[in-house]
């Protein structure tokens, strides 16, 4: 695999890299994969050291042994990196890579010969990477301009009702005690939103711009957001309005570049570091802004592209991760983006109002025949909140990831007996198509309801 970036080739640890005259003002950033990460095993006996009392709970509580992975890279790797003059922009101690950034596009020689680095990938380049768009100093409150329903849970109930949902709101459980990070390109306006009025916020990231509001540029996110925990009865009741959320901003909306591979590893490490639960992207990759493929379809086995490897180690760390399939189903791809191949994470894909599958919605299978999607949801006419604070409908994998992931936090607060890998697997289980998965429903539409009576009646041994 190569990434072409210009004329002269180079060969860099099995990567070819092709160096590009520097153009002024032009700035590089570097994937570096290094050999190790300078630490022994004996650092795994102080975890509080390097660990979060929330992520040290969560993994006694998941039985989740604490590992050389969750070690970060010893800062005399760091300041060996940094030596060469290059600035280090993310890093993620589960996959031992560090991302750096230079004017100097043959700086690579220099990081290539360093005696830590494995291996060196051009993940983005570019001007201004880290110019954020202003925010806007209006603080006044967006309430939606729309007629209330008659109903408490407004027009967003249909995409409750679809996955027996709200029979588990009626038992009590709207996704208390769960701590939920959404992943995603922007949240505009949601600190301004009337829908997000009462939302159990425990804090924002911002990875594509550190240091700066992620309530700007995007509204992306604040739509993901309206379908789990908006909380406006009449118009709108997302899926775990009880939750508590941690808004992380992981995507540039202004290129395609491997990086976002890395600001993705970056966003579920930090939440994975605050000791969150639950993880819903709606995120996905398989083609960049460079002039030769970094992925092909064979690559979705689970274990290939970074991304993925760093989705299925949150799930061995005992989060619950749900990506969304993709919506590649009308295109030359067709199928499912990456991280949706990773093994133990919920992949859902998108239905119609009728249950049939939404055209757009990215199939399966994985390259090595895994069933996924694992369900669907829906995701054609998706009612959301957009970033005016107004009610409208939106169709995308999206929005039914968000659907399920919040009643999944309803169902793991009713069952917290069950890990994370566990509850996937009831989830598949009682699903309207169990028995007989395929490449575009997977096991079908959750029933979440009956998955907790399930539970309850024959408990997972």
């Amino acid at each position: 695999m190569y990434v072409r970036l210009g004329r002269a080739a180079l060969w860099l640890g099995g990567w070819l890299w092709l160096a590009m005259p520097a153009v002024a003002g032009e700035s590089y950033c570097f994937r570096l994969y290094l050999k190790d990460k300078g630490v022994s095993e004996m650092a795994t006996a102080s975890p509080e050291t390097f660990l979060s009392a929330e992520a040290i709970e969560r993994r006694t509580k998941r039985n989740v042994e604490i590992s050389l992975s969750d070690v970060p890279i010893a800062p005399s790797h760091i300041e060996l990196i940094t030596a060469t003059g290059v600035r280090v922009v993310t890093q993620s101690k589960w996959i031992a890579s560090v991302v750096v950034e230079s004017g100097d596009s043959l700086l690579v020689e220099s990081l290539k010969a360093l005696p830590v680095v494995d291996s060196v990938l051009c993940v983005w380049q570019g001007n201004d990477r880290l110019t954020a768009t202003a925010c806007s100093d209006d603080t006044s409150l967006l309430t939606p301009d729309c007629d209330k329903s008659a109903e408490t849970y407004g027009y967003g109930a249909s995409q409750l009702n679809m996955l027996n949902g709200m029979r588990l709101h009626d038992a009590g459980r709207k996704g208390q005690g769960m701590r939920i990070a959404v992943i995603d390109a922007g949240f505009l306006h949601v600190d301004r939103i009337s829908a997000f009025a009462s939302l159990r916020l425990l804090g924002t990231h911002n990875i594509v711009f550190p240091g700066h509001n992620v309530f700007c540029e995007d509204d992306h996110g604040t739509k993901v957001l309206s379908c789990l925990g908006a909380n406006l009865p009449g118009v709108m009741i997302g899926a775990a309005p009880e939750a508590s959320y941690l808004l992380i901003k992981s995507e540039d909306t202004r290129t395609e570049f491997p990086i976002e591979e890395d600001y993705w590893a970056a966003a579920i490490e930090y939440a994975d570091s605050l000791g969150i639960d639950i993880v819903s992207s709606s995120l996905g990759y398989y083609l960049f802004d460079t002039e030769n493929a970094l992925y092909a379809p064979s690559d979705l086995d689970g274990r290939t592209s970074f991304i993925t490897r760093v989705a299925q180690t949150a799930a061995d760390k005992g989060i619950l991760v749900f990506c969304s399939a993709g919506n590649e189903g009308r295109h030359e791809w067709e199928k499912i983006t990456f991280p949706a191949d990773a093994p133990d994470i919920l992949t859902v894909g998108a239905v119609a109002g009728d249950e049939q599958l939404s055209s757009f919605s990215s199939k399966g299978f994985t390259a090595d025949y895994r069933v996924k999607p694992d369900v669907v949801a829906l995701g054609s006419g998706v009612c959301v909140i957009d970033a005016d604070g107004d009610r409208r409908y939106s169709s995308g994998t999206s929005f039914s990831t968000p659907i399920v992931a919040g009643l999944s936090a309803c169902l793991w607060q009713a069952l917290p007996w069950l890990d994370n890998k566990e509850l996937i697997a009831l989830i598949r289980r009682t699903a309207s198509q169990a028995e007989h998965p395929d490449a575009e429903r997977g096991y079908g539409i959750p029933n979440m309801y009956e998955a907790y009576i399930h539970e309850l009646n024959e408990p997972v041994q």
